[in-house]
């Protein structure tokens, strides 16, 4: 549980700094450091604290406070990353998220930056023998999320380099889970091999190639024969 060295006033003064003429970064103009305020997901005990093992919520509520650090543990195979790919040791990312607000005209779109590094151990299987391939996983982030809707064009209106960087959130704020789950996909190459002399498997009777030899053919029959290969073996019958 954490603790209140002093009570909190029921209101304090936000300090916005303007960056670029466009963004603002919103932070307490207090020096005294906040109680960390972690939301849970639905059913948890909201700012201030969260259940154990419930999943780490950065609400933008929270954020409008203070910057929100983090320091996570996810146990192996906690994350879905899909059929092809396993979590194969704890993922630990650690970091910080802080509210930028955007500046469009009147409006101010609340754009939540998570910057950050993660690490574990993935395993997935090599595309030529499916056998098992494991790869370590260090990777740093600096990420910028924006509401969705917040951007909302017509179908034909194009888009910039820069807004292809962005993410989106729904609703109050977002699962740092699904931050985490996104950077180790995309860590991750679409094509992985165990080594580069890797045989494969035969493609027609299915032995992995590297642990023992096959007498198939190396050059598949043409289908396209298959009517007259049928006709000489009867007629060798």
């Amino acid at each position: 549980m954490l603790r209140q060295t002093e009570p909190l006033p029921t209101k304090r003064p936000i300090l916005t700094l303007t960056l670029s003429g466009r963004y603002t970064l919103v932070c307490p103009s207090h020096s005294q450091p906040l109680l960390v305020p972690f939301r849970s997901v639905p059913g948890g005990n909201g700012l201030g604290g969260r259940p154990p093992g419930s999943a780490m919520f950065i609400s933008v509520q929270d954020l409008q406070l203070q910057e929100i650090p983090f320091q996570e543990e996810f146990s192996a195979e906690a994350l879905e990353l899909g059929s092809e790919l396993r979590q194969a040791a704890p993922a630990k990312a650690s970091g910080r998220a802080a509210l930028v607000e955007e500046h469009d005209g009147a409006r101010r779109i609340p754009d939540i930056r998570v910057v950050g590094k993660v690490s574990t151990r993935l395993e997935m299987r090599c595309a030529r023998c499916l056998e098992p391939v494991f790869k370590d996983v260090n990777s740093s982030f600096d990420l910028v999320y924006r509401p969705q809707g917040a951007d909302a064009k017509p179908d034909e209106s194009s888009i910039s380099e820069a807004e292809t960087e962005i993410g989106f959130y729904q609703g109050d704020g977002l699962l740092l889970e699904d931050v985490v789950k996104e950077q180790l996909l995309l860590a991750v190459p679409l094509r992985v091999v165990c080594r580069e002399e890797c045989k494969g498997l035969c493609p027609l009777c299915g032995r992995n190639r590297n642990l023992e030899p096959c007498n198939c053919s190396s050059q598949p029959p043409d289908p396209r024969w298959a009517a007259l290969e049928e006709i000489k073996n009867k007629l060798k019958q």
